[in-house]
């Protein structure tokens, strides 16, 4: 048997390399073929003129360069009939090169899952996985073979709109959902009908950018490139990820469009990418806005040396790289390396086969109105909310409630709940489609419960006339839930902000409403971390919901009963005031640390503010309560070669059942270079019935030890170790000591 099991696998991987072989030698051929004009086209990316979720650039001209071969890929073009019509332009072309169609399907297609911060929150792989095969499944069969996603940018900074598109501020984290993400939008194997290329973005550093300004400078240390904002880009390119995307950002001086280092060094290097990477929109020519290049034509020498393959709507490459050529200024090896990377996915997609294969309304309409696809946005959109408050076990509210006030500017929102990045389908109706809060709640309870309603105020602007509406809806009900929060469109892609609150007059509300006597739950919905202390000391119950998707009044509702207990973590650090901004749990240490929350005198402290955060990473609270006992080590000292296994006893000690993320982190007490005061390391998601108990095992080893030394190299360094365990970064249940030998 093992005979033919290792036949098997020889026979396997000799086809695999001959159908790579068969690729090649077709790339190539076609390569001898064109003329510089359709190489550079290949290289060259254009938006459609309707509006998906970008701009859109008017150019009269598109058609006609399709026709003559001169563009490689578009974008926001949406459905099988638009894309099959532009392919069609482009079988018109000499040498009948497919179009690419990219799409920016961030958390969902036409079935919206919550955004992917809050999807993070969830720390469940598998259904971060699952929402993204969901998406690759609808977005394929509407004529889509590439998403600009997922984007794995280490988010610090929650100025930053972006960090809603993200995993948030941990390279651990993020480097597992940035692999789960990969392998949920692209399958199998590339070529499967059901299968896009996933796009990793944006490399790199973007997430960094000063004073949480989005496409802002970037000045960092090489280790902290390489130790934190990098192993997420790693990860996914171990995950198979098909094509990567630069960044707007200058790292250290140089834009990350031009910056050798970052693309040729390290991507096309160390790391022997062999997909291409394509600009971020206009990214390329933005370069002469950095003041780094003179023009346009300077701007695409600089890109393709670099090795930026693919211009995103710049026209960089379009007009200028022919003649960078002719001039000798760019080897035509350059080009033909992009275009060959370029061509290699079209081979692999199917597209020179068929080029219609994506595009098969019988099959669009199938996938769009899958059930199932309902369901994984409900099951996702749970996982991801996170209780962030709940005094006096004010939830989950009780079934027989005579009546429930729901106050709020989101509670009859539809669009909203899709959150920023959602792709916006012509003919989907959202109120129909999307279920709002006020529709979830009525979903739920029973005949015999009342429901009132009062919007109080808008999201923004300092009206308060609806207060006394609100305040007397509110003295008429059992409970009150009062939904508020930022716009879906205040956070995403140049969405910063400098103030962190609450916008308008919302919290004003809240205390009105408070003030009533009632019981009150808030939810607040949000892309990003907000700041809103007097609500979080005041309010009992508090669930943050993020942008939720499709389901998203399901969801809530389903929390807010007890139908399914909240299981989300934080992945994000929540801070008390934009003053601590920039914050994450991992910081180093300093020479006079602050011994407590009242430690302010010549120690690292801020004389008005405590230095913790308001919400720490990793928090979230159940509706049941976990124990955490007899931890044990299989060793305390160890060598580089050998693994010390961790276990200790997880129990529900709480009365219903329910799911714990369980987080061991590490802590090495003496380097080389300073190192953090604890760096997750490993997590679990468990789940429990109540009164039942499990032993939870993890694995250190070599790799969890190891960081980049003082001379950058990668390396576990003999020294004692810290070992937490706990169910947050601040709230650790179990601790040990090791060493490394």
């Amino acid at each position: 048997m093992k005979k033919i099991t290792t036949f098997t696998l020889l026979m396997v991987s000799f086809f695999a390399v001959a159908q790579q072989e068969t690729i090649d030698q077709k790339v190539n051929a076609l390569l001898k073929k064109m003329t510089i004009e359709e190489k550079i086209g290949q290289l060259n990316q254009y938006t459609g003129d309707n509006s998906a979720t970008g701009p859109i650039t008017i150019n009269p001209n598109k058609q006609a360069e399709i026709k003559a071969g001169l563009v490689g890929s578009m974008l926001n073009i949406i459905g099988t009939k638009y894309t099959r019509q532009y392919q069609e332009l482009a079988m018109q072309s000499r040498l009948k090169i497919p179009l690419l169609f990219g799409q920016d399907v961030i958390h969902g297609y036409k079935t919206t899952f919550p955004i992917p911060l809050a999807e993070a929150a969830s720390w469940d792989l598998a259904a971060i996985e699952l929402a993204a095969r969901v998406a690759a499944t609808e977005a394929s069969a509407s004529g889509i073979h590439w998403t600009f996603a997922p984007m794995v940018d280490i988010g610090r900074d929650p100025r930053w709109g972006r960090v809603m598109e993200g995993a948030g501020e941990d390279t651990y984290l993020g480097s597992k959902i940035a692999y789960a993400r990969v392998k949920g939008f692209q399958g199998n194997k590339l070529g499967d009908l059901n299968s896009v290329m996933a796009c990793v973005k944006h490399f790199a550093a973007y997430g960094a950018g000063v004073g949480g300004r989005d496409y802002n400078s970037v000045d960092m240390s090489e280790r902290m490139l390489l130790e934190t904002y990098l192993p997420p880009f790693k990860a996914a390119l171990d995950a198979g990820a098909a094509t990567f995307m630069n960044s707007f950002n200058d790292l250290n001086g140089i834009p990350a469009s031009g910056n050798a280092h970052l693309q040729r060094d390290i991507l096309k290097g160390k790391w022997n990418f062999q997909g291409f990477v394509v600009s971020d929109w206009g990214s390329i020519g933005e370069m002469v806005a950095h003041g780094y290049s003179k023009d346009l034509k300077a701007a695409a020498l600089s890109a393709i040396t670099a090795g930026s393959d693919m211009d995103m709507e710049s026209n960089a490459y379009r007009y200028n790289l022919a003649e960078l050529v002719k001039e000798g200024k760019v080897s035509i090896d350059l080009i033909d390396d992009a275009v060959k990377r370029i061509l290699r996915k079209k081979f692999e997609l199917g597209l020179f086969d068929d080029p219609y294969r994506y595009s098969d309304e019988k099959r669009a309409e199938k996938a769009l109105s899958n059930p199932e696809n309902r369901k994984a946005a409900l099951e996702v959109a749970q996982k991801s909310i996170v209780l962030l408050k709940n005094d006096n076990q004010t939830l989950p509210i009780s079934k027989s409630v005579k009546t429930i006030a729901f106050i709020g500017p989101m509670v009859k929102e539809y669009k909203a709940n899709m959150g920023f990045w959602a792709v916006e389908l012509p003919d989907v109706a959202y109120d129909k489609w999307v279920v709002s809060q006020w529709d979830g709640l009525q979903n739920k309870v029973g005949k015999n419960t009342k429901l009132l309603y009062a919007k109080g105020c808008e999201v923004t602007g300092d009206n308060k006339d609806g207060f006394a509406e609100a305040v007397a809806t509110a003295k008429q009900a059992d409970v009150v839930i009062l939904s508020i929060g930022e716009r879906h469109d205040m956070s995403g892609e140049a969405k910063s902000r400098s103030n962190l609150g609450l916008p308008g007059v919302q919290e004003d509300l809240v205390k009105a409403i408070q003030a009533t006597g009632k019981p009150v739950v808030v939810l607040v919905n949000a892309g990003r971390p907000l700041i809103f202390n007097w609500t979080a000391d005041n309010v009992p119950a508090i669930v943050y919901t993020w942008w939720l998707g499709t389901e998203a009044g399901n969801a809530i509702a389903n929390v807010l009963f007890g139908d399914y207990n909240p299981s989300g973590k934080l992945p994000m650090t929540f801070p008390r005031e934009v003053g601590q901004v920039p914050i994450y749990y991992n910081h180093f240490s300093t020479g006079r640390p602050a011994k407590d929350e009242d430690s302010k005198n010549y120690v690292s402290a801020y004389i008005d503010l405590k230095n913790s955060p308001k919400f720490p990473f990793g928090y979230g609270l159940s509706y049941t309560q976990f124990g955490y006992t007899d931890l044990k080590l299989s060793s305390t000292k160890i060598k580089s070669n050998e693994t010390i296994k961790v276990s200790f006893q997880l129990s529900n000690i709480g009365k219903v059942a329910g799911e714990e993320v369980v987080q061991l982190y590490l802590k090495d007490k003496f380097g080389s270079v300073v190192r953090p005061v604890l760096e997750l390391r490993d997590f679990q998601k468990v789940k429990l019935n109540a009164g039942e108990s499990k032993t939870i095992e993890f694995t250190i080893d070599k790799e969890k030890l190891s960081f980049y030394n003082d001379k950058l190299e990668w390396t576990a360094e003999p020294g004692d170790f810290e070992l937490m365990i706990g169910t947050s970064s601040a709230d650790i249940k179990l601790r040990s000591n090791f060493e490394l030998q």
